[in-house]
């Protein structure tokens, strides 16, 4: 098994790139979504849970996420972590991810743990504009996650562009291949495909 990191700011095409690169590459597969592995606070109201900064890295439980790519990479399955967006809380599932030949990751901080990073066969950080990127937020958010426009420009204002400015835009140091046109960018993911049906082989 190997694990492809993909990092990059909130709205460019992370979940879509991680979605075509492994049906690319035609061997077994999962794909860990760090938005999974928020941290739990069940002692807080809705109304403070609402409060919480979702964008900065301390809000993840890195450790969960690196025990578990730690054994799926090991060759045994984990429980599937799931989180409510409209609840702001977890929601795991009753279901395996199973071990596969090739082991996904993507998040906005998918490049923060040093841990992680060092067990990463191949790091990936999408470059897209971040009005392109906000844009994709607005219907993301607007369509699946129950949000309204006031609260997701409330939200970006006073937490996503200060993360990507402090963190996420930095990540990009840590990649192995820059992708700048987003997830659907048919022919780089074809010529990542290549690389890692190539690495499978060998």
């Amino acid at each position: 098994m190997i694990l492809i990191g993909i990092c990059g700011p909130s709205g460019s095409g992370k979940t879509t790139l991680a979605e075509e690169l492994v049906k690319a590459v035609g061997a077994s597969s999962a794909v860990l979504k760090q938005d999974a592995y928020y941290l739990d606070f069940p002692e807080l109201s809705l109304a403070e849970r609402r409060k919480i900064n979702f964008d900065e890295p301390g809000v993840f439980d890195h450790g969960l996420l690196l025990k578990d790519v730690q054994t799926l990479l090991s060759g045994r399955p984990v429980t599937r972590k799931a989180y409510d967006f409209e609840r702001y809380a977890r929601d795991d599932k009753a279901e395996w991810v199973q071990p596969a030949d090739v082991l996904v990751l993507e998040g906005i901080h998918a490049f923060y743990d040093d841990r992680i990073c060092d067990l990463m066969f191949l790091k990936l950080y999408i470059n897209v504009e971040p009005d392109i990127c906000l844009l994709r937020r607005i219907n993301r958010d607007y369509a699946e996650r129950g949000r309204s426009i006031g609260s997701i420009t409330d939200q970006y204002l006073q937490t996503v562009k200060p993360m990507y400015d402090k963190y996420i835009r930095n990540y990009i140091t840590k990649a192995d291949v820059i992708v700048t046109r987003g997830g659907k960018d048919a022919r780089i993911v074809e010529i990542l495909a290549g690389y890692l049906r190539d690495a499978l082989e060998r």
